[in-house]
């Protein structure tokens, strides 16, 4: 199973709590986990990613094992230990202002 750390706002549109565990079948990409995610929470379809392009929210960033892999490629193996579910695939929410 692989755990997913969502920020508040996605929690109350998941109606979830702050982590989820997501079985997700065959390579474990930030696709093959965003799309398993989205699968079991609809509501989340489009608020992480474009719907067409499948690109990154600009105002979100994806870590896992210390490491930003907000700007990695979509089909790019995650870490050994978040496929093991050792390790949490963390999305977080930016923060910006001026």
């Amino acid at each position: 199973m692989i755990q997913v750390v969502l920020p508040k706002n996605l929690q109350l549109l998941a109606g979830t709590g702050r982590t989820v565990e997501l079985e997700v079948h065959g390579d474990v990409t930030q696709r093959s986990v965003l799309d398993a995610l989205e699968a079991r929470y609809p509501a989340l379809l489009g608020t992480i990613r474009d719907p067409k392009t499948k690109a990154r929210r600009p105002m979100l960033r994806f870590f896992a094992c210390e490491e930003d892999l907000s700007n990695e490629a979509i089909d790019a193996k995650l870490p050994a230990e978040v496929a093991a579910g050792k390790e949490p695939y963390l999305i977080i929410g930016a923060i910006a202002g001026g």
